[in-house]
This record gives C-alpha cells, sequence and structure tokens, in this order.
C-alpha cells in the first residue's frame, strides 16, 4: 500500500479551535474544547470559574490519568463515568497524560484564558 502516512482516525476528529492540539483561546462556564485523542481526553468542558481557578471536566480515552503541576490547589478526582475533573491556577503549565498541556494564562470575572499545546 503507497500514499500518505495518516491513518483514518477510529472516531470523528474533534473540531474548534483546539482540535489540532494547539491553541489560546477565551472560555467561559459552559463551553466544551475538543482536543485530540493523542492527549488521553475527550471534549473538555468548562464547569466553573472563580477569581483565581477554572474547573474543567472531561471524558478519559486512555487506560489512564495524570496530572502534574496544577497550581492553586488543583487536583483531580474520578467521576465514575470514566472521566476526571481539574482546578487549575492561572500560573505554570499542568502537564496532562504525560502529553498535554494546559495552562490558565488570564482569569476575568466570568472568563479566562487557556493555553493547550503538546506536553513537552
Amino acid at each position: 500500500m503507497s500514499g500518505g502516512t495518516e491513518a483514518a482516525p477510529p472516531s470523528p476528529s474533534p473540531t474548534g479551535p483546539c482540535a489540532d492540539g494547539t491553541c489560546e483561546v477565551e472560555i467561559a462556564v459552559g463551553d466544551v474544547l475538543a482536543v485530540p485523542e493523542a492527549y488521553g481526553l475527550g471534549p473538555i468542558e468548562v464547569t466553573a470559574i472563580t477569581g483565581d481557578s477554572v474547573e474543567m471536566a472531561a471524558p478519559l480515552t486512555g487506560s489512564g490519568f495524570g496530572v502534574a503541576g496544577c497550581s492553586g490547589g488543583g487536583g483531580t478526582s474520578s467521576n465514575g463515568g470514566g472521566g476526571v475533573t481539574m482546578k487549575c491556577g492561572v500560573g505554570p503549565a499542568a502537564t496532562i497524560n504525560d502529553a498535554m498541556s494546559l495552562t490558565v494564562a488570564e482569569i476575568r470575572r466570568t472568563v479566562a484564558v487557556l493555553r493547550i499545546g503538546p506536553a513537552g
């Protein structure tokens, strides 16, 4: 077989500003960001924005989950459906699943700016 080096994805490709794996996007509560399946997360939903942190929830697409570097008391918890919740404050990038970098760049009352990219 000859041709391209890309295999067909097993599920529909993500769409939106973060679909290619790198973005800087303004988000509000209720927004959903699709990221590449290689990051190990399904669409990330913004569940809360407070004065000092952004809370997000996402289904897992891989077999495990790891997060390092969320400041402001960041953490994860399993919510029974194969998903996680994250709470990250403004500051250094968090590394998720050793694949994705997530930075809360700014929080402005009801909106926040997220930067997403490959880890490393």
